[in-house]
């Protein structure tokens, strides 16, 4: 029944269509253009309804940041209130019992660079025999970097310790494109074995162990951190007393 009258519908306003174009054609133009003033202004509305939807959302809401995190994660990273400047760990109480053995072997890492016998040429980087104690910077025919030619001292195991650590940040600028031995073991096992290249330097003493670790001993937790490392040693005792053990 419902069908039966939508089709009487259209066809009535067919006929009406056609009626008015033999009447009058002007008004179906005008009636064209009645609808689609119509359907602008519907979506003008909308789109200001929209608008101003939104200023009231915004004027009477007003969401607040949380300053922490409203559960708690165990085990996640809390930034402190200054950023700690990362050194090279203190490796000389290890360097008389170091693995000289393991120093030779971690340098053929090198060899492409360097040459280790006495007299041999210099490659990317300077020949490396006698460099333990020698002067910096000071290796015949090879052109040094501004910043280690500007260097001075001598490469003693404190200078060492830190190069081998990160050489472009012991010496900006350097030529030596290597990002570095992080592992404190391995730089103290590479130290022992380039002494035993024609260097007469003697081993570290005690003074210049405790000299390092006052300078390389990472910062005193500030107060109120205490509670997070209660029952830990800390580092640099654990050191001073390793230190202190190696060299008796």
């Amino acid at each position: 029944m419902s069908i039966s009258i939508s089709i009487l519908i259209v066809d009535k306003c067919l006929q009406a269509d056609i009626f008015i174009k033999i009447l009058n054609p002007q008004v179906k133009e005008i009636m064209s253009s009645f609808e689609f003033n119509k359907v602008f202004a519907a979506i003008l509305v909308a789109g200001l309804t929209a608008m101003l939807s939104g200023f009231i959302a915004d004027v009477l809401v007003h969401p607040k940041e949380l300053k922490e995190d409203a559960v708690a994660i165990e085990g996640g990273v809390v930034e402190s209130a200054g950023a700690v400047e990362k050194k090279a760990e203190p490796i000389l109480h290890l360097i008389a019992s170091a693995d000289v053995a393991r120093g030779e072997k971690l340098s053929k890492a090198c060899a492409a660079c360097h040459s280790f016998d006495n007299g041999g040429p210099n490659k990317v980087g300077p020949n490396l025999w006698g460099v333990v104690g020698a002067q910096k910077a000071n290796h015949s025919g090879f052109e040094y970097s501004s910043t280690l030619a500007g260097m001075d001292g001598s490469w003693g195991y404190l200078e060492l310790n830190q190069f081998l650590w990160k050489p472009k940040k012991y010496a900006p600028g350097t030529k030596m494109n290597y990002n570095g031995i992080k592992d404190p073991e391995d730089r103290a096992a590479m130290i022992a074995w380039l002494r035993t290249l024609g260097s007469s330097k003697a081993l570290p003493s005690q003074s210049e162990i405790d000299a390092e670790l006052a300078l390389l001993a990472p910062p005193e937790p500030e107060e109120g951190e205490g509670n997070e490392t209660e029952g830990d040693a800390p580092e640099a005792e654990a050191q001073a007393e390793e230190a202190a053990a190696s060299v008796q």
